[in-house]
């Protein structure tokens, strides 16, 4: 269903495509505004002071103006494609409605429509109505055959349910008439209602040459689907991007994976607030200079009641620094638009990029479908209205993601530590080719979600005597897979009560059919790549960390040479402290290497604070109050290379600004020169060659 974008919390919206680019390529800038643009200029954001650059920003002829969004995805087959059919004399399918108030359209053609008002069955052919009435069932697989028979038409729904059998069979004195315009699935022509919440499946035609029929395939198709069966192939469209990968009637629990038995798991899911890459035309483009150096930019577009800044990324193409940072457009882009609505939780500050969100009933992956499914897929193409540097996240009333990481960004800067960039997005395409010749990987602050290919890369980096710095907590964590513009994540059961659990049988993604969740499930993750995984969540005061015995030994003094205090971290812009909001543990049941020495703790967290559901304690309730901690840890590798944990998404926001200097500056300091220093890291040479020898070179991480 169509609607404009409501500009009530943002006067102007937009995104850029690509979202991250190397100098010397071009971005181009889609706009919605409901104000006039009075001017356009591109910021970095990651230096000290937000600078203005001199580049020169080309109007592409399509001022920006109000623009629409179009919520709701359904099934489409175009009238020239049935024309290629010959005459139809019946259409079939199968859906699986979920819920749907008001009226809905279950199918459309260019005479007949059935429509659900509130879930009782309308039929009418040409704006006439024709007695029904019934309510169809939800939550059950029903067969709808359409077709003709003795001069009439005939409608006939079935389920399998054997405790609630439904049964319809109505027959018309109306004649059929073959179908000339669209076929639609979920949906009107007029797109006047909100579309439907089903999942369909089996869609087939009765023509004069035979049936023709579409199989919904388990991976995520780039083009229309094409079907089998009569003389010609027909396409059949999926719009505005349901979910893949779904169980069909044909599951019977025999199978969790789509890889195995692919006909159990040949549906889609369609919502009406489902959203694919939008379409808006550019409004400006951006050559970015060959010289521009890597780092954080954003488009500022001024308008008469003030300015907006849209992010991206410019990234590195050659190694100009020994330290790579890691922008974690994963989680920026999972977190994007959060919709957090009120009643569950509770907003301690006001951000304008959620209202937006609200408003325009945008959905990030941490949200839910109208019917209570969960978002698993979105594309970069759409505002992201909460990705800026003067965020603040409602539920803990401080910066979050972005802004923090410019925080650790800016210190590095002031401090003197250079450093080249590169994305989620990148490493996941590039592989161990993007990691090549770098001492370090230095993450930001949240760098939850992964590809496997993501992951993998880092892993054989630091196998093969590269260092990570992994600067924030609650990372290495989810599982997502990329395809082009899109993300995909499928929740695990095991997140119950953080945010929505799909079920396991819907846990495959549909661009991979890799199973989805936690990494850790699949044997890789966080503890066994970094030792240390989520323990604690909560919004309240962030704690100090302690030194440990370990870290005045020699493995780990180096670090906190120049810090004279034992307990640090009582200061920062992310509640208050170096350990707040999620924070991680080790745990040897779970995986930790025994090499890995804890050489911090931060302890005292507040009740509200939930302990991590996945974890069990052999010692019970003594030994469960006792890790209600934080732990820093220190991992040096046999390759060479060593692994760094802070285990605070709070720790980058502790660090000092401008000219001052605190411990865990210092620390962090500490850390960045001596991983940046060549003495102590392996020579890039070794890097390349491992690479070659295992096959890696070209950046596919499989091969």
């Amino acid at each position: 269903m169509k609607r404009p974008v409501d500009h009530g919390a943002m006067a102007v919206s937009g995104y850029t495509v690509p979202w991250h680019a190397p100098a010397g390529t071009s971005v181009a800038l889609h706009l919605s505004s409901s104000q006039q643009v009075r001017n356009v200029a591109i910021v970095r954001l990651d230096t000290p002071s937000a600078g203005l650059m001199d580049w020169h920003i080309e109007p592409t002829g399509n001022a920006p103006s109000h623009r629409d969004f179009d919520h709701g995805s359904f099934l489409k087959i175009a009238a020239p494609e049935l024309a290629k059919a010959g005459e139809i004399s019946g259409v079939a399918f199968e859906v699986f409605l979920t819920r749907n108030d008001g009226v809905r359209v279950l199918f459309e053609s260019d005479s007949l429509q059935l429509q659900l008002h509130d879930e009782r069955l309308t039929v009418s052919r040409d704006g006439e109505a024709l007695p029904t009435g019934e309510r169809l069932p939800t939550s059950t697989w029903l067969a709808v055959e359409i077709s003709s028979d003795d001069g009439g038409t005939v409608l006939q729904i079935s389920s399998d349910d054997l405790l609630a059998p439904f049964r319809l069979h109505r027959q018309f004195a109306l004649p059929w008439r073959p179908p000339s315009g669209d076929l639609l699935f979920g949906a009107s022509a007029a797109n006047d209602v909100r579309s439907l919440n089903a999942k369909f499946s089996a869609i087939s035609l009765q023509t004069t040459t035979g049936r023709v029929a579409w199989t919904f395939p388990t991976l995520l198709p780039s083009e229309p689907l094409a079907s089998t069966g009569g003389h010609d192939v027909l396409l059949l469209e999926t719009v505005n991007q349901p979910a893949f990968c779904m169980t069909s009637r044909r599951w019977d629990g025999s199978s969790f994976d789509p890889r195995l038995t692919p006909s159990h798991y040949d549906a889609v899911h369609c919502h009406d607030d489902d959203m694919g890459p939008l379409q808006w035309p550019a409004s400006y483009h951006l050559h970015v200079p060959a010289e521009a150096p890597a780092g954080v930019y954003a488009f500022e577009i001024g308008h008469d009641g003030g300015s907006e800044r849209i992010v991206f990324f410019i990234t590195s193409s050659a190694r100009k620094a020994p330290l790579l940072f890691l922008v974690p457009t994963a989680t920026y882009l999972a977190y994007a638009d959060e919709f957090l609505p009120a009643h569950l939780y509770e907003w301690r500050c006001d951000d304008r990029g959620h209202r937006f969100a609200i408003d325009n009933k945008l959905k990030s992956l941490y949200d839910y479908h109208s019917d209570l499914s969960g978002v698993s897929i979105c594309s970069y193409r759409k505002p992201k209205a909460t990705l800026r540097d003067d965020y603040n996240y409602p539920l803990c009333g401080c910066p979050h993601n972005l802004p923090v990481d410019l925080h650790l960004l800016r210190f590095c800067h002031d401090n003197g530590i250079a450093f080249d960039l590169i994305t989620d997005h990148d490493l996941h395409e590039r592989g161990l080719a993007g990691l090549r010749d770098y001492r370090a990987v230095v993450t930001g602050s949240h760098p939850e979600y992964m590809s496997v290919e993501m992951e993998h890369a880092l892993r054989r980096f630091a196998a093969d005597g590269g260092s990570i710095a992994y600067l924030g907590g609650n990372g290495f964590a989810g599982k997502v897979a990329f395809q082009d513009d899109l993300m995909e994540l499928r929740r695990s059961p095991l997140e119950a009560g953080r945010t929505w659990d799909g079920p396991v049988a819907e846990q495959s993604l549909s661009i991979t059919n890799e199973p989805g969740g936690y990494l850790r499930a699949s044997g890789r993750g966080e503890f066994s790549l970094t030792g240390v995984a989520i323990s604690l969540m909560g919004f309240d005061g962030a704690r100090p960390f302690t030194r440990t015995p370990q870290s005045h030994e020699p493995p780990a003094a180096w670090l906190f040479e120049g810090v004279d205090n034992e307990t640090f971290g009582d200061e920062g812009i992310v509640l208050g402290g170096a350990a707040g909001y999620e924070v991680d543990a080790t745990d040897p049941h779970l995986g930790t290497s025994p090499d890995t020495i804890v050489i911090a703790r931060a302890t005292g967290f507040p009740d509200s604070f939930v302990h991590d559901a996945t974890r069990w304690y052999e010692g019970g309730v003594s030994e469960y109050a006792a890790r209600r901690c934080a732990e820093m840890a220190l991992r040096h590798l046999p390759s060479g290379g060593l692994i760094f944990c802070a285990s605070s998404v709070a720790w980058c926001g502790a660090l000092p600004t401008g000219d001052a200097m605190n411990d865990v500056g210092r620390i962090t300091l500490n850390l960045l020169t001596r991983l940046a220093a060549a003495e102590n890291q392996p020579a890039p040479d070794r890097l390349r060659q491992s690479a070659s020898a295992n096959g890696l070179a070209t950046g596919d991480p499989f091969r």
